[in-house]
């Protein structure tokens, strides 16, 4: 009978740790698009600045070309803020992990920003 109860524990420990490795899994693929993202912007606006002759300076985004990527339904579920060189976005509550999915492709794939894991102070940031 002792034995059945080890197994049990054994077993549910063993289910835990999958489920953490899943979770780590998951922000290691996270950290890889941002980083092949990052590198990807970073020869896009080498080659950008090649082919213009860098001599022309770029508009800045604003707040507003940031909020047209956005559907309306995530809109209403999140705060913009502007700084110098990026875009801020913070969530206004809580936006559960699918909301949170389409957030970042947003960030990382149409507009190469990132995420800013930083606790309650967590955002999203995005290049001007």
């Amino acid at each position: 009978m002792e034995d059945d109860v080890n197994i049990k524990d054994i077993l549910r420990r063993i289910d835990d740790l999958l489920n953490i490795l899943k979770i780590i899994s998951g922000d290691l693929e996270e950290i890889s698009r941002i980083l092949k993202a990052y590198v990807k912007s970073n020869i896009e606006e080498d080659h950008f600045a090649l082919i213009s002759g860098a001599s022309q300076p770029l508009r800045k985004r604003s707040i507003e070309d940031v909020q047209r990527f956005f559907p309306k339904d995530l809109l209403g579920l999140l705060l913009f803020e502007e700084t110098e060189h990026y875009i801020i976005i913070k969530p206004r509550q809580y936006l559960g992990s699918e909301n949170f999915i389409r957030v970042a492709s947003i960030v990382r794939e149409q507009l190469s920003g990132e995420y800013v894991s930083q606790g309650k102070e967590s955002h999203f940031k995005v290049p001007r």
